[in-house]
């Protein structure tokens, strides 16, 4: 494939990673450390012009939330978007579409990862994505998204948040295939359903992204970092509509343009919905951009630590015996307000 770079393994590399750091990754020692904390890459944004490094691990193709978020990390001063890593199969039309939405958003300075499982099949936005090839995609492409992920990790003088908006199978591959990325990582993840389900509802449900990878986020909440996630009982309720989703259909900005048009074509071919909204009146559910925020900002959201389960069924439970530690957004400080942030910096040229 034209343009195509293959990853090198660069961990330890004195230009990258100072000498402390690379044997703290060598893998030379076991893993004991629990990983950077929020506090500690929060603080990276008081450094002159500092900013968090970040990955998204995204089933983008699918439901349309991925691609609103996307966009939104693109337009996030915070955040350095190091890699975008696509997920749960369809690799190759996953890793297409992100491509040719980078080229439209005006970064394709952004690398892109092709899931290494199924890279079969196409989705829900394939009539925007065309006949687009990756062969035309100024930036980088990585055959394997889990050997670009581990690699990025290492290669960062400055812990790395990974933002994972899918099922995880290439988070835990990665951490099968090298556990150290624990040590310079945390995990925040967009998954699960512990006191609210679908559209508010009392009833906690099996939210689609533990529901169908109960596997891989069981290995990834497992493993020896600092994991927070956002459930539906956040991100379930977001959507935009009104004046704030007018000034998004009225903007000519390539992104949102591209955006928008993503969106239509969404709504044409998306099988689940019952009631589909009108695009020229409101968004769907933006579930994804919740986890976007919490990798540079928790102060929209009531925290909680809490004992965490997955069931066999997909049920996110809290287990004060048996659950694993992870830092919930379980309710809003001030929702009116996080949806004028969005809308703000998603119109950020």
């Amino acid at each position: 494939m034209q343009r195509r770079s293959i990853l090198k393994a660069i961990a330890g590399s004195a230009a990258a990673i100072s000498m402390t750091r690379a044997m703290r990754l060598s893998g030379d020692e076991p893993v004991t450390s629990a990983g950077p904390s929020p506090d500690e890459t929060f603080r990276l944004l008081d450094r002159p012009n500092g900013k968090i490094p970040v990955i998204f691990d995204t089933d983008i193709g699918s439901d349309i939330d991925d691609t609103w978020a996307l966009l939104y990390l693109l337009r996030c001063p915070e955040l350095d978007c190091r890699l975008v890593a696509t997920d749960s199969g369809q690799g190759m039309y996953r890793a297409r579409l992100a491509a040719k939405f980078l080229q439209a958003a005006g970064r394709s300075d952004v690398p892109v990862g092709i899931c290494p499982m199924d890279r079969d099949g196409v989705g829900n936005q394939q009539d925007w994505l065309g006949d687009y090839s990756l062969d035309t995609y100024p930036g980088t492409i990585y055959d394997d998204a889990v050997d670009a992920i581990i690699q990025t990790i290492h290669a960062s003088a400055v812990p790395v948040t990974l933002i994972c908006v899918g099922t995880v199978p290439n988070i835990a591959e990665a951490l099968r295939r090298d556990p150290t990325i624990c040590r310079n990582a945390r995990f925040v993840g967009m998954h699960g359903s512990i006191e609210l389900g679908y559209d508010g509802s009392p009833n906690p449900a099996r939210e689609s992204n533990v529901r169908y990878g109960v596997e891989p986020l069981r290995k990834t909440l497992a493993a020896n970092w600092n994991c927070s996630i956002t459930p539906l009982d956040t991100c379930g309720l977001l959507s935009l509509d009104g004046a704030r989703y007018q000034r998004l259909t009225s903007s000519d900005d390539p992104g949102v343009v591209a955006l928008m048009q993503n969106y239509r074509a969404w709504l044409h071919r998306v099988p689940w919905l019952a009631v589909k909204p009108d695009p020229d009146l409101a968004s769907s559910i933006l579930f994804d951009m919740v986890a976007v925020t919490m990798a540079f900002d928790e102060s929209w959201f009531k925290m909680k630590t809490l004992p965490v389960v997955i069931t066999d069924d997909g049920y996110t439970r809290v287990d004060p015996q048996h659950g694993r530690p992870v830092r919930c957004a379980m309710a809003w400080n001030d929702f009116d307000d996080y949806r004028d942030h969005l809308v703000e910096r998603l119109l950020i040229s």
